[in-house]
């Protein structure tokens, strides 16, 4: 059955004995005059993950989580009280507790700027399916697709000697209700596999992970799909048994499509969250209006795509998703903002206030964070390097987020030798600083693609899904840490 967001409310709400009137109330009773604004946070996740290592289910949990946080702001200055008890005497409670971040004297109400989806509606942008992807399929479903993956990746090469499979299924309601008087709800599906491969050959031994799914129904992990994401991940892990040791130094590094469009979230996409800027921390503050990036280069955040991982039909705040512009052809346009900050800084909401949970203050995320394709066909570009390095997935690393430095391991890396894509390499790292980088970017390929599957952001001890991409680009004279 496919929850409407009134469904949503009455799940939340009447379930707990409380109604619109009772909100009022209690947002009402916050509002002193020293508080310019409130929010309260209604949540209930339900939530499975499956594994499977070495051909046996190891791992089974369900889990269920519901409560509601009360968010104050005053200036600069804000609170959040919540609690796992949906009930008008822990929202009285924790009204109480809140209402201490205001400053006597103070009246500056955050003029919140609505534009459209903020009132709760059926009729919704639809970016993702609602219907619950936990009622899609039985127990024996879900454990049949792991043993499936490990089937199929054994399989497929005598080579493969071991298989982990995570499969995590959740449907994830919230509500809100703001002291603006604005009420929104939203169902959010989220499915994600992930699959590593294990090989092994004359004592070298070789591994590879692959992740997919998104805001989707279970149904869409279909067989074709899913033996693409298998094939994937033990042709990566193969390859890589044939490895040469990487080499090192300043060199012509050509980036595939996709995946690795991690370091730009990373190196780059935080240091254009409005808290860092509204710190002082980014390295792009008060770089807005001037050239950061070599022309050609634009990049934005879009929570919009339908069923990607970091989509959502609203933020956490109730404010809509959109398609925020940051570099245009080079050129700083923009950064990404949730209300607080956005008020502190004079500027709008972009609908980026993210939040793990009731139990976490919103701050500005990024949703799905790519570089736009240039013009270029992606074999002209791997074609115009003598001698080089090709990566086509990037793994764990580090990043600065006050200058952008950063140091990333290339997972699936390759050799570019006359123009032509020759021995896979390991060992390779991906060593630079995200802003001098988007400067040295050369050519831009036509083959613009979204890992919108798995991937997970973690800021200020909060993890929230998001989706990164780009198309395959050409990047001068980077720097690579090898073992050669």
């Amino acid at each position: 059955m496919t929850p409407s967001n009134s469904q949503v409310e009455t799940g939340l709400l009447t379930a707990n004995n409380l109604d619109r009137s009772h909100l009022d109330t209690i947002l009402g009773g916050v509002m002193t005059r020293s508080i310019d604004y409130a929010d309260l946070y209604f949540q209930a996740r339900r939530r499975e993950v499956w594994r499977l290592n070495e051909g046996q289910i190891n791992t089974g949990s369900h889990s269920f989580r519901q409560g509601v946080g009360l968010r104050a702001i005053a200036g600069e200055h804000a609170a959040l009280s919540y609690s796992d008890d949906i009930s008008l005497a822990a929202l009285a409670s924790a009204a109480d507790t809140t209402r201490a971040v205001g400053h006597a004297g103070r009246s500056a109400r955050i003029a919140l700027g609505n534009t459209g989806r903020s009132e709760a509606s059926d009729g919704q942008i639809a970016l993702y399916p609602m219907a619950d992807p936990l009622g899609q399929s039985t127990a024996d479903e879900r454990v049949n697709l792991l043993k499936r993956v490990d089937a199929l990746a054994r399989a497929a090469d005598p080579r493969v000697s071991q298989v982990t499979v995570m499969l995590q299924i959740e449907q994830n309601h919230v509500f809100i209700a703001r002291s603006d008087g604005a009420r929104n709800a939203d169902a959010r599906p989220l499915v994600r596999l992930d699959i590593t491969v294990f090989a092994e050959q004359n004592g070298r031994k070789a591994r590879a992970h692959v992740g997919d799914g998104g805001r989707m129904a279970f149904e869409e992990l279909t067989r074709e799909r899913v033996q693409a994401q298998v094939r994937k991940a033990v042709d990566r892990a193969l390859r890589q048994l044939d490895a040469r040791a990487a080499p090192s130094g300043p060199m012509t590094v050509v980036l595939g499509p996709r995946e690795t469009g991690i370091l730009l979230h990373e190196a780059v996409g935080h240091g254009l969250e409005g808290d860092f800027l509204r710190k002082g921390s980014s390295a792009f503050a008060g770089l807005v209006g001037q050239r950061v990036a070599a022309k050609g280069v634009t990049v934005v955040d879009d929570g919009m795509i339908a069923g990607s991982h970091g989509s959502l039909t609203i933020d956490d705040e109730g404010q809509p998703t959109e398609r925020t512009p940051l570099i245009e052809d080079g050129i700083l346009t923009g950064f990404l903002h949730d209300l607080h900050n956005a008020h502190l800084l004079g500027t709008r909401s972009t609908g980026n206030g993210r939040r793990e949970s009731y139990a976490a203050m919103p701050i500005p995320r990024m949703t799905n964070t790519f570089m736009l394709g240039g013009s270029h066909d992606p074999a002209e570009i791997i074609g115009s390097v003598a001698s080089g390095l090709y990566v086509a997935g990037v793994g764990g690393g580090q990043v600065d987020i006050t200058n952008g430095r950063f140091v990333f391991q290339a997972t699936d890396a390759y050799l570019i030798e006359n123009g032509r894509l020759t021995a896979p390499v390991k060992g390779a790292t991906l060593v630079g600083s995200g802003p001098e980088t988007l400067k040295h970017i050369a050519m831009i390929g036509n083959d613009l693609a979204i890992d919108g599957g798995s991937g997970m952001c973690g800021k200020a001890g909060q993890n929230v899904p998001v989706g990164v991409g780009q198309p395959t680009v050409r990047i001068d004279g980077m720097t690579v840490g090898g073992t050669a």
